[in-house]
């Protein structure tokens, strides 16, 4: 059996681009047999720029909601908070005593920044250093992530593989990267990469009237209403075939090709395709939302099951380091 792990942020509710880009191709990748999934909230990780109590754990109850109203099996898998297994922190130390400065000098997540150091805390820095101390702690084999992310794991195999080297030991299992070249890059409303960055994001869980004022405010061009539109330059058309059956995606396309059918239209269209197809997953998460103890009775669940694979993990590290009697 392959164990495979991934994290997302609770740096906000996840959106649409969250959900067809990450948790849905994550949650498929979960169901087969021969996998066991380790999901976690990374709500450590979200103190590097998020430092509001009660938002991050607004977040962490968001995200852990949408994980589950897509329907993500934690009787079968892990599903659980960063922030409640604190050993992740004690390994994380560990592993930053065999990490080289320039490595994490060279990080995507520092050199973004570092030509603004008074916005890069030591969290931020040491960023790559807590996840591979996330992956590493729970021995998994693969670790999906997007491209963005591929950086991050080259270095937790590197620190791997020095630590193992150091104690000439096995200690821990080095991690596959794992890209779907097939994952979606979903377009925001702005027709840039949606992210929250960008503030053009869509919160499929939103109440009815502000979702659709949402896709009502996507961005379009000033072809007249009567006049034939590209749909392959369309932001809206971008999301609808991102969604749509191949028949809908068809007569949309013959309805901007055709004239007479204005962006109004396209959106009205768009926001019925997304209450239509995620009704049940709406009506799901507000259901978690609105009952917390459900929730929090999850996460633990899936917090005691991932202690007790850490443990043996941080175990074999505590003897190799000399932390043991």
């Amino acid at each position: 059996m392959s164990r495979i792990l991934t994290g997302i942020q609770a740096s906000g509710k996840p959106h649409l681009g969250n959900l067809l880009g990450a948790i849905k191709p994550a949650i498929k990748l979960s169901e087969n047999k021969s996998n066991e999934s380790l999901f976690f909230i990374a709500d450590l990780h979200a103190l590097t720029t998020v430092k509001d109590a009660e938002l991050i754990k607004s977040h962490t109850q968001a995200v852990a909601a949408a994980w589950l109203a897509f329907g993500f099996d934690t009787d079968k898998n892990v599903f659980y908070r960063q922030s409640r297994i604190p050993e992740v922190t004690e390994l994380a130390w560990y592993l930053n005593c065999f990490t080289p400065i320039p490595m994490l000098q060279n990080a995507h997540s520092y050199k973004d920044k570092a030509d603004k150091l008074s916005d890069v805390n030591a969290g931020l820095f040491t960023y790559p250093v807590l996840m591979a101390s996330d992956i590493l702690m729970y021995d998994a084999n693969f670790v999906p992530v997007g491209k963005d992310q591929q950086q991050h794991l080259e270095m937790t195999r590197d620190i791997a593989r020095s630590f193992n080297h150091h104690y000439n030991e096995e200690v821990f299992v080095i991690p596959e990267v794992k890209i779907d070249e097939a994952v979606m890059t979903v377009p925001g409303t702005d027709g840039q990469k949606m992210s929250k960055s960008y503030g053009n994001t869509i919160d499929i869980f939103l109440p009815e009237k502000k979702l659709r004022k949402v896709v009502l405010g996507i961005k379009t061009n000033s072809t007249p209403l009567e006049e034939p539109k590209n749909p392959d330059t369309c932001n809206v058309f971008s999301l609808y075939k991102l969604l749509g059956s191949t028949t809908q995606i068809t007569e949309m396309r013959a309805n901007y090709e055709g004239g007479n059918y204005g962006y109004g239209h396209a959106k009205q269209a768009l926001f019925e395709l997304i209450m239509d197809q995620y009704k049940n997953e709406r009506a799901l998460f507000d259901g978690f939302m609105n009952d917390p103890t459900a929730l929090e009775s999850r996460l633990q669940e899936g917090e005691a099951k991932a202690r007790e694979i850490g443990h043996s993990v941080l175990n074999r590290v505590r003897k190799v380091v000399g932390f043991t009697s």
